[in-house]
């Protein structure tokens, strides 16, 4: 992904109480600065989650076109075959910079295709091509938390919703107008062509959300409704001080989906180590992660699923 500018909010804790109030958002149980602890349940999952991105680490590096991505794919796919959702690997062959590179999304839907509204969780799972980089957080954190999230409906029996496996998020050479998000760019148009993404009330993207010290951002690309609902949801459950009022904007997957008409947020943690000092860096490592991260998003997605469908 790529951050196009950002305004950092002075005072922030009375701006998030004043932004807040302005947005129509309640106020959480937690004391300023600090997010409420997750239920039990969602710790434990957050655990799960870590292990998750252990497993992907242990692979190494793994960018588009890798073994290493191939075998973190055949990981995910293999999983998923376990459970009750339907998986399709979508195979396509992307022109780089570096020249034509094989690459797969996955999708894993539960329920019926034609149940509506169909609600789509997304994340990359690649990473940037750099011998020293294994991308806990960037690649391996969204691809964990969407292998945990799959675990859990498939336990809730929940249907319409749909998870997504992007590949070539990350640019081959260099972030330009062309030289990123190929997986996603791929899927929206694909969707957009065959009607499904007319069909798609939500789409929420995650990326880099495993920081130990979770700060995400108020991405202002993403749709201002969706958004405002979500942190909604996340100020309710006492996660404010998580889910930020620093407004800032990145070029990320969800962008596909926005240019395609689906309502689509990011949410992302672009503020990782000082001044943003580990992201793509061999400092992304599994010890700078936390379960604590995992399970508040967690939480926040599914409180978001069940008030979208709360009849399951």
């Amino acid at each position: 992904m790529r951050r196009e500018h950002a305004r950092r909010v002075p005072c922030l804790q009375l701006l998030r109480l004043l932004f807040a109030v302005a947005a129509g958002i309640g106020i959480g149980s937690a004391q300023p600065g600090e997010s409420a602890v997750p239920p039990e349940e969602y710790v434990l999952a957050g655990r799960r989650a870590m292990e998750w991105t252990s497993r992907f680490v242990e692979l190494g590096n793994r960018p588009a076109g890798s073994a290493q991505l191939r075998q973190q794919a055949q990981m995910i796919v293999e999983n998923l075959d376990r459970l009750s959702c339907s998986v399709e690997i979508d195979r396509f062959v992307a022109a780089t910079p570096n020249g034509a590179k094989p690459m797969r999304n996955i999708v894993a839907r539960f329920g019926p295709e034609s149940h509506s509204p169909t609600i789509v969780i997304s994340g990359h799972y690649d990473t940037i091509a750099a011998p020293a980089f294994v991308g806990a957080n960037d690649g391996g954190s969204s691809a964990a938390l969407l292998m945990m999230l799959a675990e859990r409906l498939d336990r809730a029996g929940r249907v319409g919703v749909w998870l997504a496996f992007f590949d070539g998020e990350e640019a081959i050479v260099e972030w330009n107008s062309g030289d990123h998000t190929y997986g996603s760019r791929r899927l929206a148009r694909r969707w957009a062509a065959d009607g499904t993404a007319s069909r798609i009330g939500a789409l929420i993207n995650v990326d880099m959300i495993g920081d130990r010290d979770l700060d995400i951002l108020y991405e202002g690309n993403s749709d201002a409704a969706l958004r405002r609902e979500v942190w909604d949801i996340a100020s309710s459950l006492g996660y404010a001080a998580a889910f930020t009022a620093n407004l800032g904007y990145v070029q990320d997957d969800h962008v596909s989906f926005l240019e395609v008409g689906v309502p689509s947020l990011n949410l992302i943690d672009f503020n990782y180590g000082p001044r943003n000092s580990y992201w793509h860096t061999p400092l992304d490592s599994l010890d700078k992660l936390s379960e604590r991260s995992f399970a508040i998003v967690l939480h926040v997605l599914e409180a978001f699923l069940q008030r979208r469908n709360p009849a399951q």
